[in-house]
């Protein structure tokens, strides 16, 4: 993190700590073996207004928004597809 300042730095951090609170989530359903409890429209909502944010922010100078929005689809992608898995027919 060599060039960034201290705010920038905790910034960083925090782009990718915010996305991993995810993982518990997907923990949770795979546990209970459902995903009853989760919209398919909220899932799918958050998701694709992630997907369409994506390609501002991967071309972004802002590294910060960069590795957000890179971390973020990866795990909302990974919630989507568990709660698509989990879901009762």
């Amino acid at each position: 993190m060599k060039g960034l300042g201290l705010v920038e730095q905790i910034a960083l951090v925090a782009a990718i700590v915010l996305p991993l609170w995810n993982i518990p989530l997907v923990v949770r359903i795979i546990k209970r073996k459902s995903s009853e409890d989760f919209s398919l429209a909220w899932a799918f909502g958050v998701w694709t207004c992630f997907v369409l944010m994506a390609p501002q922010a991967f071309f972004s100078p802002d590294l910060v928004w960069r590795v957000f929005n890179m971390v973020n689809l990866v795990l909302l992608t990974l919630v989507v597809l568990v709660v698509v898995l989990y879901r009762k027919r």
